[in-house]
């Protein structure tokens, strides 16, 4: 395609704009009929390996032509059949003509589409399973790094007890673990829709084996080994159950909720100016606001986080509409839906690692907006230590009462900082009383540290061992 047609056709954005080019491989063009002529390839060598007569001169023109697919000539094909296996089919046979009377003998289209289409969720899940490793493994050095620092906690959105951010920051990775469970099980438990036939009976291959029935069981078998399973669904119509499709992208889905809550509070957080994103040197934050410094990256993942859980939705209408063995309105779905759900995940889990390896923390202010609410949220503690320098309790906790709501009163009708502390040390009442340590941040956090050491060391450390190798992913966004 010349330069002239690129730029007056639509381009998805996924593909130019968001997901990798690993992702976009694998559910290229190439890639998905390259893998249709190895299930032929398989299939033909399984049933040479049970007795069928095909030749090993076959076999090898077949291996010889895995991947010089030549797209003309099956587009030439598929204009005039109208159905797209035919017509890469025919280009297959055209390429290796000595195997033609052998490709796809005994097979219907869904023994190699649906066979195919598995192959593509497993490359597909792989990238995902590594890119969640590296995420997971940058948000837990991240936690490391600041676990001890206290930072405002929030519950309604306002000022609650305090937490330190490293805790914050391993609430974020958890949501990923859990995401990351999700797909390895839906990696673990894939399945081959095996080598069923028209409508899953087996029937046309019963009849090459002449009613041999564990002959036919021994070439699923056989065709799904050589292909790297060691399992089949156990029966299928047409096609694999839809369900699989559900559980797939619903798993996906999960990296998109969980990116969607982290980009949402670092979009929050860096409204309170305590942290930034990355900033490149030449990044321009507003085309008028000269100064501005936006959280794009993470609005970007949430716009792309929620186009992620809205697809879920699809696959489980194909799943419900399916009639009986099959019909064919899952194909045009099913052709935008999975692609683009893994194009979409990968491009958020690109997103969010290149983002938590280069978040910039604000101590400073962090410090300042903590120590603006903190007198508020220690006056138990002032009001025991002031017991214990001699004052009456009653006494002391009408002065706090009394107090604090002058010094909301300034904060919120007149924007001046708190001044609790202040009117405190100049009530005679609180002679006495260490205010200062009463009210130091650390003694408000609990064990946030604790729970950051104990997360990394039983929860990060087997992903990290499980992944060694792999934590190296080098983010290249493209925008």
């Amino acid at each position: 395609m010349n330069d002239i047609s690129v730029h007056q056709t639509y381009q998805s954005p996924l593909a130019t704009r968001n997901a990798s080019p690993e992702m976009l491989a694998v559910f290229s063009a190439q890639r998905k009929f390259s893998t249709w002529r190895r299930i032929w390839l398989a299939l033909a060598e399984a049933q040479r390996e049970i007795g069928l007569p095909i030749s090993e001169t076959q076999i090898n023109e077949m291996r010889s032509h895995l991947d010089d697919i030549d797209f003309e000539e099956a587009a030439r094909q598929e204009a005039k059949l109208r159905h797209d296996v035919m017509a890469h089919l025919h280009t297959f046979a055209k390429a290796a003509p000595l195997a033609k009377p052998i490709i796809h003998l005994g097979a219907t289209s869904m023994d190699i589409v649906d066979n195919t289409d598995v192959l593509l969720l497993r490359d597909g899940l792989d990238i995902i399973t590594r890119k969640l490793a590296n995420l997971i493994d940058a948000l837990a050095a991240f936690a490391l790094q600041w676990k001890n620092l206290p930072t405002l906690a929030y519950t309604h959105l306002q000022p609650a007890q305090p937490t330190t951010l490293g805790k914050r920051a391993v609430l974020w990775c958890y949501d990923f673990v859990l995401a990351l469970g999700e797909i390895e099980l839906r990696r673990e438990t894939l399945m081959l829709r095996g080598i069923k036939g028209t409508t899953g009976t087996q029937a046309s291959f019963l009849e090459l084996f002449e009613g041999d029935h564990e002959r036919v069981r021994q070439l699923e078998y056989a065709v799904a080994a050589k292909l790297g399973f060691d399992r089949v669904h156990p029966v299928s119509g047409q096609t694999y159950s839809r369900m699989v499709d559900v559980q797939v992208v619903t798993s996906l889905a999960l990296v998109g909720a969980a990116a969607h809550k982290m980009a949402q509070d670092i979009r929050l957080l860096s409204a309170f100016k305590e942290i930034d994103e990355p900033f490149e040197e030449y990044q321009v934050g507003s085309s008028a606001m000269a100064y501005k410094r936006n959280p794009v990256l993470s609005e970007r993942a949430t716009g792309l986080a929620r186009w992620l859980m809205g697809i879920v939705s699809q696959p489980m209408f194909t799943a419900a509409q399916q009639m009986f063995e099959r019909t064919l309105d899952d194909s045009s779905n099913k052709r935008l839906s999975i692609p683009e759900a893994f194009l979409t995940c990968d491009a958020i889990l690109d997103l969010m690692i290149h983002v938590a390896r280069g978040l910039v923390v604000n101590t400073q202010v962090i410090a300042r907006r903590l120590n603006d609410e903190l007198p508020f949220m220690a006056t138990e503690n002032i009001l025991m230590a002031a017991v214990k320098a001699g004052g009456d309790r009653q006494e002391l906790h009408e002065k706090i009462r009394a107090h604090s709501l002058n010094a909301a009163r300034e904060v919120k009708e007149f924007g001046r900082p708190n001044d609790l502390l202040d009117r405190l040390k100049s009530d005679a009442a609180f002679k006495g009383a260490d205010l200062h340590a009463a009210v130091a941040a650390e003694q408000f956090v609990g064990r946030s540290a604790q729970q950051v050491d104990e997360f990394i060391t039983y929860t990060v450390a087997p992903i990290r061992r499980r992944y060694a190798g792999h934590l190296d992913h080098q983010v290249k966004l493209k925008v």
